[in-house]
């Protein structure tokens, strides 16, 4: 029997996922959870430990000049044609904002030069699966006088009101965009490709995130999910950038939260699978397999159980219930008790998705999280501004 290895984090690497997988390719899996920076690690420089990396878009920008991966042939992906175009072309609909950052397709297909673009060819450099629009969450009940729901903003991160019980994600590629959103969103600075800063917007960032904290801003940090339900479980922490699998947690206890909608736009993600440069004859044939099975419908539907969206939506719609695509794809309220990705229940009648439908959510970008030109640079004052104390 073939063993198929998959690097990547729990975001996507789900149990039910690895015995379903198994049990239809007839192959066995080996799933390799990481934290964010480990499995990016992992990936650059040790390519012959895995076959497969699950990992998303702006990390293609690290293990592609380390030519740590290979090209996907997308003639072997058999439902390759109903990707829809928000990877393919950069949005859903040519009306929608292209945000900035490292959207996924300007280095999404190979080109005859070996570099990475968006002209269109038959070799791609990730599968493109699983994306969500993430923002922050906060706890309704302890909103400080003045504010309201009605009008969200990234720069509530930074506002007063909310000092010393407010989180943020460590992870510098990720949290420094958080940050940077909210700097803009408070009319502290602006920077002119916020997902792509010089050294100059660079230190701004930074030297305004050390005067924060050096005040005792910031109450913690957290890099994975586990660690951002215990946060948001707290009573220490009102509001914090989330990531979905957490807001499921704080439905399943019972935390009443909210999602915002911020008025600057979401920082969004596409995750996929990529090929490690070293598979090869019939592990390669069972990766193809499993890429092609991740486009089924049936790992869709799990996804959609969490939050997340996928690159073919129409195929999982034949494994969600009515009650439930009006829920996650249409942002229609629940209909109907619906549950979770582990088959429990989650979402109460009456409840609707906070941002809307797939479009809106989607169409609502202002950045996708990012690998900068100055990423060495932005992870050292990054590393300033979370040694820094009141």
């Amino acid at each position: 029997m073939i063993t198929l290895r998959v690097l990547g984090t729990s975001v996507t690497l789900l149990e039910t996922l690895r015995v379903r997988a198994e049990q239809e390719l007839g192959i066995r899996l080996v799933y390799q959870v990481h934290d964010v920076e480990q499995a990016q690690r992992i990936a650059v420089m040790q390519p012959d430990s895995y076959d497969l990396y699950d990992q998303w878009f702006h990390n293609v920008d690290f293990v592609w000049p380390a030519r740590a991966i290979q090209p996907i042939d997308t003639r072997r992906i058999a439902l390759w044609h109903e990707i829809n175009d928000l990877p393919k072309r950069g949005r859903l609909s040519p009306h929608d904002r292209l945000g900035s950052g490292s959207v996924p397709s300007e280095r999404l297909f190979v080109q005859h030069d070996g570099s990475l673009g968006s002209t269109v060819t038959e070799r791609i450099s990730m599968l493109p699966l699983t994306h969500n629009a993430d923002s922050f969450a906060y706890r309704p009940e302890r909103l400080p006088e003045g504010f309201c729901h009605g009008n969200e903003s990234w720069g509530w991160l930074l506002d007063p009101a909310w000092r010393a019980r407010t989180a943020l994600q460590s992870d510098a590629a990720i949290g420094a965009l958080d940050a940077a959103l909210a700097v803009q969103g408070a009319g502290l600075a602006h920077f002119r490709d916020i997902g792509n800063m010089s050294i100059e917007e660079i230190d701004v960032l930074a030297d305004i995130l050390v005067r924060k904290q050096k005040g005792g801003h910031f109450a913690a940090f957290w890099s994975d999910d586990e660690e951002a339900a215990q946060l948001m479980l707290s009573p220490s922490i009102d509001i914090q950038s989330l990531w979905s699998p957490t807001l499921m947690r704080l439905h399943r206890a019972g935390v009443k939260y909210r999602l915002a909608v911020p008025r600057e736009g979401y920082r969004a993600w596409f995750g996929g699978l990529s090929l490690s440069r070293h598979a090869q004859g019939p592990v390669l044939d069972a990766a193809y397999a499993y890429l092609n099975w991740w486009l089924s419908g049936w790992p869709g539907a799990v996804m959609a159980r969490q939050g997340y969206y996928i690159g073919n939506p129409a195929r999982s719609r034949d494994h969600l219930s009515s009650a439930e695509w009006d829920y996650w794809y249409a942002g229609l309220p629940a209909r109907e008790e619906l549950v979770g990705s582990d088959d429990l229940p989650l979402i109460d009648i009456g409840e609707v998705r906070d941002g809307g439908s797939y479009e809106q959510r989607m169409g609502h970008i202002a950045v996708w999280n990012s690998v900068m030109d100055e990423h060495n640079y932005l992870v050292r004052r990054w590393g300033d501004f979370m040694r820094a104390r009141g």
